[in-house]
This record gives structure tokens, C-alpha cells and sequence, in this order.
């Protein structure tokens, strides 16, 4: 699955005042990736909440000790990403993107996609789609850091794909038996009679 999904963690959401993305996660197939950003002085007078802070924990000592300028973590993003879609499940972050950006030379538009448009790509089922976050927050305990809560997004768009070609297999099959059809080729079941040939 070609698509890598994204979170950020910022200073507070947008609607609470001037809100500048503090870290950045991604993960696909390949792994997790996750960068604290250094705050820009450009942000320096914008807005903190404490409600967001009980969420992330991450402090503004963290950042600015621990923190990587705007500038390289954006760059590095988008090596990372690649020509990969991007996808997340709130079109906020697209909001923190653009801001990151802002303040670098390349002022590349956010590429993020609600993760919505892939499930509905692959007729995933609100079945499928439960399935397949109960299976997420089994693996991804960890959440609200940037890391973890990428990866969670890639375990339920994973399992959803998984599970929605699953349940539309079943469903097929039922229906064929029912009505006495054979499956169609390269279907589970299917009399397909293709050669064999021995490595």
C-alpha cells in the first residue's frame, strides 16, 4: 500500500489562538518516523495551551533543547515521503504542514489527504473500518505523540483494506453459492486450471 499516513502535535489547536506544530510523525510499510520541531522565532509569541500540553507532555525546554529547526525537519519529511501519498485523519495537520512550510524557502502546499478518501477508494466497509480500530488500539497502545498516533492511522487503514477484501470475498462467495455461479478467476475458490510449472 503505497500511501504514508502523518501526525502532527502542536502548540494547541487552531481555534485556541496561533497554533504552530511542535512535532511531526509519519509511518508506512518501511517503518515510523517521527522529528521534534525547534520552535521558529516567528512563533516564539504564539499560543500554548496547557490542554494541549496534557496530551503530548512535551515541553518547551524539550523542544528547544531537543528540538530541529523548520527547515531540516521539513526537508527530511519530504525525502521520507517521498512521491508516496499522504494521508491523515483530521485535515488540521494540514494546517500545521503549511505553517512548517511557511517558514521555509520552499513553500510546498500540503499534500495531505483525509484518510476518509482511501477507505471510500476501496469500498471499505463501516464493518471493516471497526474491525479494523479495535485492531489498532490493540497494537498501538502509545498514543498522542506524533509517532505513535501515525502509526495507529497506518494500522486501521492497513487492517481496513485487509479486512474489507476479506469481508467483500465472503460476501461474493456466499452470493455465487447461493446461486449456484463458480468464482470468478483469481478469486478464492475459483476453477482457474492454470499450468504448472516447477522452479
Amino acid at each position: 500500500m503505497d500511501f504514508v499516513a502523518i501526525d502532527f502535535e502542536a502548540s494547541c489547536l487552531p481555534r485556541h489562538g496561533r497554533s504552530y506544530p511542535i512535532e511531526v510523525g509519519i509511518a508506512d510499510a518501511a517503518g515510523v518516523r517521527s522529528w521534534l520541531i525547534k520552535p521558529d522565532p516567528r512563533w516564539q509569541d504564539w499560543d500554548w495551551t496547557g490542554e494541549a500540553f496534557g496530551l503530548h507532555g512535551i515541553t518547551r525546554e524539550q523542544l528547544n533543547d531537543e528540538g530541529i529547526a523548520p527547515e531540516t525537519v521539513f526537508a527530511e519529511l519530504r525525502r521520507a515521503i517521498g512521491g508516496k501519498r499522504v494521508v491523515a485523519d483530521s485535515m488540521i495537520d494540514s494546517y500545521w504542514w503549511n505553517t512548517l512550510a511557511s517558514v521555509t524557502a520552499c513553500q510546498h502546499r500540503s499534500p495531505i489527504e483525509h484518510a476518509s478518501a482511501l477507505l471510500d477508494e476501496r469500498g471499505v466497509t463501516s464493518e471493516a473500518i471497526a474491525v479494523a480500530c479495535a485492531e489498532a488500539d490493540r497494537l498501538c497502545r502509545a498514543r498522542h505523540r506524533a509517532d505513535a498516533d501515525a502509526l495507529w492511522l497506518w494500522t486501521v487503514l492497513s487492517a481496513a483494506s485487509r479486512e474489507g477484501q476479506a469481508i467483500a470475498e465472503t460476501t461474493w462467495l456466499r452470493s455465487a453459492a447461493a446461486h449456484g455461479r463458480g468464482a470468478p478467476y483469481g478469486q478464492p475458490g475459483a476453477g482457474n486450471h492454470q499450468p504448472a510449472y516447477s522452479a
